[in-house]
């Protein structure tokens, strides 16, 4: 395929990536426009030259408080806020790399992260320290320090933290033997960056697998350079963009194109803790928001409601995402609201976000795009060890200056993750999808046993693991259902231990939200007697699966 065919007009075909690090572009952007408004969060506005100081506080502490050596991974535990992005640039500052934790993650989870890397170091949110505490207490972590957001934000503002972000005492913190944001900033001397390059490690985002346990993927400065400046130069980001920042920073679509990318453009970030739909219209109509990257679930939750008339949202100049292939009549309805085409797009974990994306000026619909800025792609057979041709349906195969340096502490998974086909070595997304005439490729279906709800992977074999600490589970298959409105729900088909007397069903449901992220918690649970089981043991997922979506479409 010739890649002039579909490239977008006026975007260079080849870019050669700044050879610098993630610490550089902050400083180089406050240099830049000093004055510059970055952070706008809940009515407080904080400038790029502010920003950095309270990054070289925070990287002060690391350094001479905390003695962390280079390439000593810090865990990072935090919703979106102004102290998520200063404590990811403090810990590249100070020669750390980032390991980012999603925060709706639970003890197991957490402990499970601490366990793999062997960070001594944590940074989190109030509203999770609870989940990290247990670690300090058995002597894992060293050191915890602990925010509450509305250190941050403006508490007369109009626009509130969501009511579920509850702020904790910071004496009672204290007393627990955590060390308090506030305190460590107001103390801290300020530091001066650390000699890195931009093929050290930066951050280890954890991507889960088909065996259950989550794999650390190790980055350098260059591979995110790659997606977060690729990023700015294919959407065409304007000198003052304003992004609004809902995607979760700590997966690397929100990091890259709600942190990453405009911090090095210079545009200035509105952030928003956790989703809502009147909120997120409105910061568009007070801000002028030009740019919003999102996921399809929050683009139909914003269409589907009443209200979205009465917002004015002529400022978008640009809006698109990923995580699921949006609904058309969704796309259509956000066409007719913003004039503007909503850009899908296709990147993991292991790519650091995008690899395909969308020609601004030639989009299409439920579409992964076109590989970006020196990426190689194409699709082959697993079975044969051929590439296909187009319209043929295989494993989607990515090379690119974004392709991740491996799994951390796991080379037998690193290896098993690559290919080499026609003297190229390709990175094995497990996704299946073909590549039309025109070099757009397109998802069909997923090799690898994993769940999309509305937009978030789950891997049942996680989820198993973890529900077999359940007293009353003797077994438990954990897979796939439709659902009207998130495309794929999780669904538990479980062995009671007592046949005659099994929990109620919603007490599982109850029991699995509290022990793991709600979106992993099944929201359907089937008794059975016995589960299908191969000659060699092994339980028949697929096939229960197979059964599951043969049956009738759930009702709108």
């Amino acid at each position: 395929m010739n890649p002039s065919k579909s490239w977008p007009k006026g975007i260079p075909q080849n870019v050669e990536f700044p050879r610098q690090t993630l610490t550089d572009n902050l400083i180089s952007t406050v240099n830049r426009v000093p004055d510059r408004t970055a952070l706008i969060f809940y009515g407080a506005e904080y400038t790029y030259k502010q920003m950095l100081a309270l990054v070289e506080r925070l990287s002060g502490h690391f350094q001479k408080n905390l003695s962390l050596a280079l390439g000593e991974p810090v865990l990072l535990y935090m919703q979106n806020s102004p102290q998520f992005i200063i404590s990811y640039y403090a810990i590249l500052h100070a020669g750390g790399v980032v390991v980012p934790i999603n925060p709706m993650f639970k003890d197991a989870e957490v402990a499970f992260i601490q366990s793999d890397t062997n960070a001594r170091l944590l940074i989190c949110g109030s509203e999770v320290c609870e989940y990290a505490l247990p670690l300090l207490l058995k002597g894992n972590l060293e050191h915890i320090v602990v925010t509450n957001y509305d250190d941050m934000c403006d508490l007369s503002y109009d626009l509130k933290l969501p009511a579920t972000v509850v702020a904790r005492d910071p004496d009672v913190m204290r007393k627990m033997g955590l060390s308090i944001w506030q305190d460590v900033i107001m103390a801290a001397f300020p530091a001066t960056p650390v000699n890195r390059n931009c093929e050290d490690l930066a951050v280890i985002p954890y991507s889960s697998g088909t065996t259950g346990n989550p794999k650390g993927c190790m980055h350098s400065h260059a591979t995110i350079m790659a997606t977060a400046v690729g990023g700015v130069i294919w959407h065409e980001f304007e000198e003052h963009s304003i992004s609004l920042a809902t995607l979760p920073m700590f997966h690397v679509t929100g990091m890259q194109g709600a942190m990453n990318g405009p911090i090095y453009a210079g545009g200035t970030l509105v952030i928003m803790v956790r989703w809502d739909r009147e909120v997120a219209a409105e910061l568009i109509r007070r801000y002028q928001i030009t740019r919003w990257r999102s996921i399809s679930t929050m683009a139909i939750d914003l269409v589907n409601d009443p209200k979205i008339a009465n917002y004015d949202l002529s400022s978008l100049k640009a809006i698109g995402g990923g995580g699921a292939a949006m609904p058309a009549p969704v796309a259509h309805r956000l066409k007719e609201l913003t004039g503007l085409d909503y850009l899908e797009g296709y990147g993991l974990s292991e790519t650091m976000a995008a690899t395909h994306l969308n020609p601004p000026d030639a989009p299409r619909a439920q579409c992964l795009g076109i590989p970006v800025f020196g990426v190689t792609s194409c699709v082959w057979s697993p079975e044969t060890g051929k590439r296909l041709a187009a319209n043929e349906v295989g494993e989607i195969l990515i090379a690119g200056p974004q392709i991740f340096l491996g799994y951390w502490n796991r080379p037998e998974a690193t290896n098993e993750a690559f290919v080499t086909l026609e003297g190229v070595e390709y990175f094995r997304t497990g996704d299946i999808g073909y590549m039309d005439e025109d070099g757009f490729f397109y998802m069909v279906d997923r090799l690898k046993r994993m769940i999309n709800a509305a937009g978030f992977k789950v891997w049942p074999a996680e989820v198993e693991a973890l529900m077999h600490a359940h007293p009353e589970i003797g077994e438990a298959c954990v897979i796939a259902t439709k659902d009207a409105r998130r495309g794929e729900a999780v669904k538990a088909v479980i062995v009671a231990r007592n046949l005659d007397a099994p929990p109620k069903a919603q007490e599982i449901i109850q029991w699995c939200r509290a022990n793991m992220a709600t979106y992993k918690a099944p929201t359907v649970i089937e008794f059975v007697e016995s589960l299908p089981k191969s000659g060699s043991g092994k339980v028949m997922w697929r096939a229960l699966t197979e059964a599951e979506f043969a049956k009738e479409p759930p009702p709108n």
